[in-house]
């Protein structure tokens, strides 16, 4: 009895020590705006992810990778994973990663046409709120 109650205990802890808070890896304090094409997007869970190539300061290309909110709540927000196909152009506001990865979390992406999508995950930290 003692051994299953144990494996149950075990087996709840791992999912919740997977996810982590917006705060652990990127820094609200270093806001950056980047204007990139999408290269690859990911629709999975717990985070989307939108790979976007940025020409860098000496005209290279870097493909960034941006962590979004979870497919679930995209959904709500009015998005898909047919809404961001490679090759679009976007502007993509967020937060960078403090290793200085080209790693982003994303709170707003806009779209060539105008249209605005809060992106960010919301409950977990995200510093969505700091506008």
């Amino acid at each position: 009895m003692g051994g299953v109650l144990l494996l149950g205990v075990l087996a709840g802890a791992a999912p919740a020590a997977g996810h982590h808070a917006v705060s652990a890896e990127f820094d609200a304090d270093r806001p950056l705006r980047l204007v990139g094409t999408v290269s690859r997007t990911e629709w999975i869970n717990p985070h989307s992810w939108i790979h976007v190539d940025v020409e860098g300061e000496d005209g290279a290309i870097v493909t960034w990778a941006i962590e979004c909110g979870a497919p679930n709540a995209l959904m709500r927000r009015g998005l898909n994973k047919n809404s961001v196909p490679v090759g679009t152009e976007l502007v993509i506001d967020g937060f960078g990663a403090k290793n200085g990865s080209n790693t982003a979390n994303a709170r707003d992406i806009t779209f060539p046409d105008g249209s605005q999508f809060f992106v960010g995950s919301s409950g977990i930290g995200a510093p969505y709120e700091r506008r």
